[in-house]
C-alpha cells in the first residue's frame, strides 16, 4: 500500500513541478512580448559617405562627416532669407525648431527681435555657402564625447538690400552640435544645433561699395 501511495505522491509532485515550469515559461514569454512591443520600430544608422572599403561601427555612433553635413545644412537654411529678413529669419527659426535645442532657439529668436528692432533685417536678402576649398576636413569636427561635437564652418555670407549687394564676408562659425533623439518624426537626423561654441571669426572680407539708399545698413 505504501508503494502505491509513494508513486501517487511522486506523480503529484511531478505535476506541480511541471505546472510551476509552465508558469515560469509563461512569465518569460510575457516579458519577451512586452520587450518586443516596446522596442523601437525604426533605427537610424549613420553611414559614412564612402562605403567602398566597408564600414563597421556601433549603431549609436555618428561619424563626423554626418555631423558636419547636418550642421552646414541647418545653418545654411537658417541664413537663407530669399525675400525679406524681417519675415524670413523668424520663419526659418520656426520651421527649423526641431533641429535646434531650446536654448539655441531662444537665443536666435532674441537675436532676430533685436536685429529687427534695429532695422538690420528690413528688405535684406541673405545667403551663405561654403568657402571654395574649405569644405569638410578631418579637423572640421571635434568629437567632445559620444553625444557632443564642435563643428567649424568656413562660409561666405552675402547680403543684399533689394537687388543691391551690401555685404560679403568670409566667416568661420564655430558651432555646437548635440545628440537629439527627442522626436524622430520631426527630426530624423537625431542631432540638434546648440548655437555657437565661440565667437564667429572673420576670415577675410570682400568689401562692397555702399548703396546710397535711405535705410540701408552696411
Amino acid at each position: 500500500m505504501s508503494k502505491f501511495k509513494h508513486a501517487l505522491n511522486a506523480r503529484d509532485y511531478h505535476i506541480r513541478t511541471l505546472r510551476a515550469g509552465c508558469g515560469i515559461l509563461l512569465l518569460l514569454l510575457l516579458v519577451a512580448l512586452s520587450g518586443w512591443m516596446l522596442s523601437p520600430r525604426n533605427l537610424t544608422i549613420h553611414n559614412p559617405p564612402d562605403l567602398r572599403s566597408g564600414s563597421t561601427r556601433a549603431w549609436w555612433e555618428i561619424p563626423p562627416s554626418t555631423v558636419y553635413a547636418f550642421s552646414f545644412y541647418i545653418f545654411q537654411q537658417l541664413n537663407s532669407w530669399p525675400k525679406d529678413g524681417d519675415s524670413d529669419y523668424p520663419y526659418r527659426i520656426t520651421t527649423l525648431a526641431a533641429y535646434l535645442t531650446p536654448s539655441c532657439e531662444a537665443l536666435l529668436r532674441q537675436d532676430a527681435k533685436q536685429r529687427k528692432d534695429q532695422g538690420e533685417l528690413r528688405e535684406r536678402v541673405r545667403g551663405v555657402s561654403e568657402v571654395p576649398g574649405r569644405g569638410y576636413r578631418e579637423d572640421s569636427v571635434t568629437v567632445v564625447d559620444r553625444d557632443n561635437w564642435r563643428v567649424r564652418l568656413d562660409l561666405v555670407a552675402d547680403e543684399y538690400y533689394n537687388t543691391e549687394p551690401v555685404k560679403r564676408a568670409l566667416v568661420r562659425y564655430p558651432l555646437k552640435v548635440v545628440r537629439w533623439d527627442k522626436n524622430p518624426e520631426a527630426n530624423p537626423f537625431g542631432l540638434a544645433l546648440d548655437c555657437f561654441s565661440d565667437v564667429p571669426q572673420r576670415l577675410e572680407a570682400a568689401p562692397v561699395a555702399p548703396v546710397e539708399k535711405k535705410g540701408v545698413l552696411n
